[in-house]
């Protein structure tokens, strides 16, 4: 049964790793966090209603079509956010899903996180938050800003379960800013929407002097049968909800982000320990992997 499990594994893996043009060196994608939830999210690349792809069209999901209806009242609320300093990075420490993208100019207004609505969200900006909420699909929303000169560097996101959209509401309508999808480029007009598939390998820019600001949705995953959508759903519920992170002191703050935030003197004594002895570093990282490894086949 151990050799099942571990094959099974080797081969998601494998295939996570090998799926589309652009990839990551293979040790790199042996720690990335898409390599934990490669088995699930193979069962959901299998049964996926729509063919694996980096980018979708967004006419094939209908019931987001409100979004780009009424995307100039979406810009309203999120240009009087951006007004009152309520899109920001967040403390390190509280926001595990988002936490690296900080570092690099990226900055976040949290809507929704595969749940309710934040109440900062529902008290600063109610009409953005009533449309995503009117929206089943929609497991996941915030306004995200990419000022000048800011990026995001290549990764996937770990869960399959969804796809993203992006609705962009004040761009600066250049090629200069765009986000680049298994090595294909796109950039963001205003009103204009954008589907993608974020487990493939993407990256994002801003080299003009105009700031970028978009409504950020993740919309669930379409599946062939209803088991593996009520699967996802309750994957989604109970595992990356526990993700969730607050705008403000009033917000929810999942539990995983909760468990982070006790952890977090760990992980700076890492990136310390990477500064000082990147060969160290890597010794203790690739032990403490060995070493699970070790358990699951000893016990």
């Amino acid at each position: 049964m151990k050799l099942i499990i571990a094959a099974v594994y080797v081969i998601s893996i494998a295939y996570v790793h090998l799926r589309g043009r652009v990839r990551h060196k293979l040790g790199r994608q042996l720690s990335d966090h898409s390599t934990f939830l490669a088995p699930i999210n193979c069962l959901l690349y299998l049964f996926s209603k729509i063919p694996n792809k980096p980018f979708l069209n967004p006419a094939d999901f209908p019931d987001l079509a409100p979004l780009q209806t009424h995307w100039e009242e979406i810009r309203a609320e999120g240009q009087n956010l951006l007004k009152a300093g309520e899109i920001k990075r967040s403390n390190d420490y509280d926001d595990v899903g988002f936490n690296s993208f900080f570092k690099t100019g990226w900055k976040r207004f949290y809507l929704k996180w595969y749940g309710d609505s934040h109440p900062s969200a529902m008290k600063l900006c109610p009409r953005t938050t009533e449309l995503v909420q009117s929206i089943g699909s929609i497991k996941a929303a915030m306004f995200a800003e990419l000022p000048p000169g800011s990026k995001l560097v290549r990764h996937r996101d770990p869960y399959a379960g969804s796809y993203r959209y992006h609705l962009g509401l004040e761009t600066p309508n250049d090629s200069g800013c765009y986000i680049n999808v298994d090595g294909e480029n796109y950039h963001w007009r205003d009103g204009e929407a954008v589907m993608f598939d974020e487990t493939f390998i993407h990256y994002a820019h801003n080299t003009t002097e105009q700031n970028r600001i978009i409504l950020f949705c993740d919309v669930e995953r379409p599946m062939k049968y209803r088991w593996v959508a009520a699967f996802n759903r309750w994957f989604s519920r109970n595992v990356m909800a526990a993700a969730g992170a607050p705008n403000e002191a009033g917000d929810k703050t999942g539990g995983i982000n909760r468990l982070f935030g006790k952890i977090y003197k760990i992980r700076l004594n890492g990136k310390a320990l990477k500064k000082r002895n990147r060969k160290l570093y890597y010794l203790q990282k690739w032990a403490f992997f060995g070493g699970l490894l070790a358990i699951f086949v000893l016990v």
